[in-house]
Parts: C-alpha cells; structure tokens; sequence
C-alpha cells in the first residue's frame, strides 16, 4: 500500500518526537511491505519565523493533498510571554483545524499496566481505565466573537454553537460508543449555559437512532471531580471545545504522563494525528523528550486512517515492551535505572519490530 502523509513537525521537541515516529512508522512501512511518501511543511513558531504566518497556504495545500497528517507540536516561549503578539503560533493549529474541517477531537485515556504506579491517583481509582474524549474542534469560545471595549477596560469571547456542529459530533460519538461499550456522557452546563441546552436536548434527540447506546448527561464541573475518583467509570464522552480542552488535560496525567497519550483530529478532509504534549521548549535538542505519544499517534494512524490495524497493534505491542522493559525517556525512568535519550527509544523500538 502506498501511503502519503504530510509531516508537520512544528517548534519545540516536535522535529525530535515526529523523527522518532517516522524511524517506526518507516520500519512498520518494511515489515509489512507499505511504501511511504512523507512530504514535510511549516507551522507553528518556525513557519511565522520563515514566512510571517503559522499555517502558509503551502503547508495547506499539502495537507489537503496528503492521506493524512502526523504532527507534533508548536509554541514558543517568544510568543507565550507576550500576550499582545500579533501572530501566535497557536493560530495556525486553530486555522488548520478550521480549514481541514477537523470538528472532532479523538483523545484516549488508558493505563499501561508496568507503569500504573506512575500515575498521581491511587492504583484502586484508575485500574480497567479505557475512555475516549470527542472534543468539537471548530466552534465554542475559541472561535465566537472577541474583543474589548469600554477603552480596553472590558473584555469579550462569544461561546456559539450550531445544531449541525453538535450533531456532526454527536453522531461521530454514538458510533464510537457502539464499537466499546455502548456507553456515551454527554458533558456541558445545561444549567447555566443556553449553548450547553442546546447540546443536551441535540444529543437527546439523537437517542432514538442509537437504541443500544446508554446515554448519560453530566455537568462539566461534576466530570471534573469523576475523573479524578472514578475515571474507569466513563467509556466516551463528548463535549464542546473549551471543557474539552480542560477535561482532556486533565484525563491525560491518569496513565502517569502526558508523553504517553496519542489523539487524532478528524473531520471532513484529511485527518491529522498528534501526541497531546506541547512543544517543552525547555527540552529542545537535549534528547530527552518521550516519543512515544508521538509514536502511538503514528499507531492511530495506521489503523484508522488506512486500516492497517496489524501494523497497529505492532506498534502498540512493541511499545508496551519498551515500556515493561524500561526502555524509557527520564521522565518515565525508576529511580536510580537507566534513563534513555528520545532516539535511543526510538532505535530500540525499531531494533525490536
């Protein structure tokens, strides 16, 4: 099979991680006889640098073009320590968002066994955790009018949803229920917020269509509190952007490290696959940063973006055993044990597929 993906490596650790993922994704390529054309493009801080804005038309084009997209991370302390920059490096990741059509955000939460002790809660409240945040990706207060007035003394960001933009997410996330455990949360504020009504009374329409799926609906603040007592209670849950945003974070320290969890961005044109960390621009060309979100988001790819799902799984398995074995980056390392440069994950991993 031959396979086109664009690689966005971004700012930061991002070339670092993404190289990493291609060694594996190259070596998964061998194994199983695919043919891989990646094809690179700037966003983030190093396309503003290069060309004055983070997500160039080129970059886009290459990504429409592409059968997917694998990309890293962008930000740049020049930029987040200057709040009246004019051009951000996080406009871009919300451009490309808006001009791919990626309205869904896949975030997986689940432990790994060898490292089930790494996690800040205790072992009894996250043991059998396996959920999916849908996070919609293109509309809420990222996207709604914004500005000040009153000389500056007072600020505003419009939240707005559509019908259809619940819908469009709803749906994606009953049908992803239906593949698990036919268990679907509905998170908002329904007794505050107009926009969160709407959400509630859009998804309780859908009801009737997915008969199989149990659908509860829970107030944002109280999934807070349920994700750090019971998080194996929940299997997908969907919400709007900005609580999506908070509450995935959040979920993500349950596995013990947020270098640990991959994501796609899916939509209505190409689908892109990133680890969910930042750029840590503090680690940037030291070797240390962990690779291996990046990696398993290189996983998701090949198997829901091509159907590759035994290429998948080789991926997955051999990451586990990196993991067991204690093949892992300083932030995962035991006290006292060997604590691994980010290529020299990489080249284990490869070594063992």
């Amino acid at each position: 099979m031959k396979l086109n993906i664009a690689l966005l490596a971004g700012d930061g650790i991002g070339p670092e991680v993404i190289n990493e993922a291609v060694k594996v994704s190259d070596a998964i390529a061998k194994k199983f006889n695919h043919e891989i054309t990646w094809t690179p493009a700037l966003t983030g801080a190093c396309a503003i640098d290069a060309v004055g804005v983070p997500y160039p038309d080129e970059t886009h084009e290459i990504c429409m073009k592409a059968d997917a997209v694998l990309f890293g991370a962008i930000g740049h302390p020049k930029y987040d320590n200057d709040p009246s920059a004019p051009v951000r490096p996080e406009q871009g990741l919300l451009l490309m968002r808006k001009k791919l059509g990626l309205f869904a955000n896949v975030r997986p939460t689940f432990t790994f066994p060898s490292l089930i002790d790494n996690s800040p809660l205790k072992r009894e409240r996250i043991e059998g955790t396996d959920l999916v945040f849908l996070r919609e990706l293109t509309g809420g207060i990222y996207f709604g009018e914004k500005g000040r007035k009153d000389g500056g003394e007072t600020a505003f960001d419009n939240c707005v949803y559509t019908r259809a933009e619940v819908q469009r997410l709803a749906k994606k996330g009953f049908e992803l229920a239906m593949t698990r455990s036919k268990k679907l949360c509905c998170v908002d504020k329904a007794n505050v917020l107009e926009t969160s009504r709407l959400w509630r009374e859009t998804v309780q329409a859908m009801e009737k269509d997915y008969p199989e799926v149990t659908v509860s609906y829970e107030f944002v603040d109280a999934v807070a509190m349920r994700l750090v007592q019971w998080p194996n209670s929940y299997d997908v849950l969907i919400t709007e952007n900005l609580f999506g945003d908070i509450l995935t974070d959040e979920a993500s320290v349950i596995s013990g490290s947020m270098g640990l969890m991959p994501s796609a961005s899916v939509g209505e044109h190409t689908s892109l696959y990133e680890p969910i960390h930042g750029s840590y621009p503090q680690a940037t060309g030291l070797n240390i940063a962990n690779p291996l979100a990046t990696i398993l988001s290189a996983a998701m790819m090949f198997e829901d973006a091509f159907g590759l799902k035994a290429e998948a799984d080789a991926i997955r398995a051999v990451v586990n055993k990196s993991l067991s074995e204690g093949v892992v980056t300083e932030d995962l390392a035991s006290k006292g044990a060997k604590a691994y440069k980010t290529s020299e994950v990489g080249d284990w991993l490869v070594a063992n597929l």
